[in-house]
């Protein structure tokens, strides 16, 4: 009976795990996505694939969405002022929630292309090591850059659409494994001179969509080829990912209210470096 019950039971637990690893690296300026690549390789588990990857992305949806759960709601609330009121740009929950749906879609338009055209991807050289690892280290001399250079002068109420378009088109770049969606946004909004907790806010609103979205695509894909059993690892990493989301959130903007990112741009270095010396 154990020898039935324990690769279920491995199963489960490699969920959890990969859950915890999402959730924590999704608001790092990291990659989870190379992290969920990455470690499966070095503990010899199976890749767990785009699939699973997305579907439990879910999880951190859901905790950025509860984390800020008060400004989201005026923004919704802004949203339907949209259609009554001329002087809606006035309105900065308005505008955020404008600025969030333009800097939505690159990513989506980027990624509904790929998944059209492109039905490979999943085991191209875009999701080899090799290439996470160059990736890793070109993002952290990117993001050392924009800490250089960026004068991160600029609240919300400085924040133009033009900022708001090239963050948009950065993003974009997340669907490459490496690249790390918050930091890649984050790198932008530093390189246009917004003030760092500001700009880690701004990337984490600007995600929802584009994690909801590609978590659910997957996730019903999930649901459409796999039995109920096979769908229960899902929700492990689902809910795993979701209490690791909201430690990381909370984390990461304690720390930038204090710190620069240099310290993440050291470990994309050395992470990096890691898997080139590994292969």
């Amino acid at each position: 009976m154990s020898e039935e019950i324990s690769p279920y039971v491995f199963i489960y637990v490699k969920s959890f795990l990969l859950g915890i690893i999402q959730g924590f690296t999704e608001f790092l300026p990291i990659s989870s996505t190379a992290h969920l690549k990455v470690v499966p390789y070095f503990f010899g588990w199976n890749d767990p694939g785009v699939s699973f990857s997305a579907s439990i992305q879910l999880g951190s949806a859901v905790a950025i969405i509860y984390y800020f759960r008060n400004p989201i709601s005026s923004i919704i609330d802004s949203l339907f002022t949209i259609f009554n009121h001329q002087k809606v740009f006035k309105d900065d929950n308005a505008k955020l929630s404008i600025y969030i749906f333009v800097a939505s879609i690159p990513i989506c338009i980027l990624g509904l292309l790929i998944k059209l055209y492109w039905p490979n991807y999943s085991y191209s050289n875009f999701r080899g090591l090799f290439s996470i690892a160059i990736t890793s280290i070109l993002m952290g001399l990117l993001l050392a850059l924009s800490e250089i250079y960026g004068n991160r002068k600029k609240l919300f109420n400085d924040i133009n659409l033009k900022d708001v378009i090239l963050l948009g088109l950065a993003q974009s770049l997340a669907v490459f494994p490496g690249v790390s969606r918050s930091g890649i946004t984050l790198t932008s909004a530093l390189f246009s001179g917004i003030e760092r907790k500001t700009a880690a806010r701004l990337s984490f609103l600007v995600g929802i969509p584009a994690i909801s979205i590609s978590g659910l695509v997957e996730l019903f894909t999930l649901f459409r080829t796999l039995s109920a059993i096979d769908i229960l690892p899902i929700i492990i990493g689902i809910i795993s990912s979701f209490f690791s989301s909201l430690f990381a959130i909370d984390l990461f903007l304690r720390f930038l209210a204090k710190h620069n990112t240099f310290v993440f741009v050291y470990y994309r270095l050395a992470f990096g470096v890691f898997i080139l010396s590994a292969l």
